[in-house]
């Protein structure tokens, strides 16, 4: 196969990408607007690869689009291009509106008019395959609810209902021309080449200088935790084998409140790094002014996806946490590139 990935210089999107040039026979085409988000330094090691292309294209322009579709001929399209973080979806949603939705449009319909004309054959087997999040449904407030692919959606930040609008897209498009879809929401990820906003590589980095480890409110929000890793094998599974029309969620079997998670970040800290000045870690833990409009819980019922396609999580909360630290140690380089900006200038060899 030939699987467009847009998004793939993303934290999600790099892991998909680096599963498949590892695992499989199958052609990468890299789609990738390079935002601040965007670090293609996530995809040195198959970067050399005769099954890698990149092509530097913004989702909403649809001429670039075209061309890109007209000169790979591709089999498949895994969309998980999207802009994700929600306090910025906060402070300035615009551009939420115009990835997420807009440019979700825009690929939908690019994806409808190359399908079709299509021959049939590759036509009954092409795929487009919607990567989206559990936020979309909101939060739950029975301790033993979980999310299930019925689950009604009730966003509740710029960010999850601008997911929400794309989700509504993707289907539509199914019923109303056809094209080949299917939708997978996941639970939070966390791994190798996390972005640093993000709470996990936060939590580690500033730990490692001292700075205060932000933690919104009590800490008491509960997420579900899955390894990057995992989820890139489980959307290969659903990309592959999925049935058109379904959607599949994702989850990691891992709640966790937020402060568990800081915690526990702080004890590997104090174990792998012990001659720190900062040990103990957890002394650096600061309380901070909950973020508007916060969800309480999010857990996911990923029963479907384990019956259907017999996917699982290889990943414990313990074994993936020790592996993501011990990854973000050894990789302080990469992490000072992205926080000087310098992995931005660079674009090792593409103009910024």
């Amino acid at each position: 196969m030939k699987i467009i990935v847009t998004g793939g210089a993303g934290f999600i999107g790099s892991a998909v990408i680096r599963h498949i040039i590892r695992n499989t026979d199958d052609t990468v085409v890299n789609l990738d607007k390079l935002t601040y988000a965007g670090n293609l330094e996530s995809l040195i090691e198959v970067s050399d690869s005769e099954r890698y292309v990149f092509e530097r294209v913004d989702i909403c322009d649809r001429a670039a689009l075209e061309r890109v579709f007209r000169e790979q001929q591709p089999d498949a399209v895994m969309h998980l291009a999207a802009e994700s973080h929600v306090d910025r979806s906060i402070d300035e949603p615009a551009a939420f509106i115009e990835t997420n939705i807009v440019g979700t449009y825009t690929i939908l319909d690019v994806s409808r008019h190359y399908w079709q004309g299509l021959d049939e054959a590759r036509n009954a087997a092409f795929r487009f395959h919607h990567i989206s999040t559990d936020e979309v449904y909101g939060d739950l407030e029975d301790p033993k609810e979980l999310f299930s692919e019925i689950t009604p959606y009730a966003p509740s930040s710029p960010y999850s209902a601008s997911k929400a609008s794309s989700d509504h897209l993707v289907r539509a498009w199914g019923r109303t021309y056809g094209l080949p879809t299917l939708v997978t929401n996941c639970s939070n990820n966390y791994g190798p080449y996390h972005f640093p906003e993000k709470l996990i590589p936060l939590i580690i980095l500033n730990a490692l200088e001292g700075k205060a480890l932000p933690v919104y409110g009590k800490g008491n929000q509960v997420r579900d935790w899955l390894y990057v890793e995992d989820h890139a094998r489980a959307l290969y599974r659903v990309v592959t084998g999925g049935k058109v029309g379904e959607t599949y969620n994702i989850g990691g079997h891992n709640e966790k409140q937020n402060i568990e998670v800081v915690h526990t970040l702080c004890e590997l800290l104090d174990e792998l790094c012990p001659d720190s000045l900062y040990c103990p870690h957890a002394s650096l833990i600061t309380h901070v002014q909950d973020r508007p409009g916060h969800d309480l819980r999010y857990a996911i019922d990923a029963s479907k996806i384990q019956r259907d396609l017999g996917w699982t999580p290889e990943e414990t909360f313990n074994s993936g946490i020790r592996k993501t630290v011990e990854w973000y140690l050894k990789n302080l380089e990469w992490c000072r590139r992205v926080q000087d900006g310098s992995y931005q200038r660079e674009r090792l060899g593409v103009s910024a």
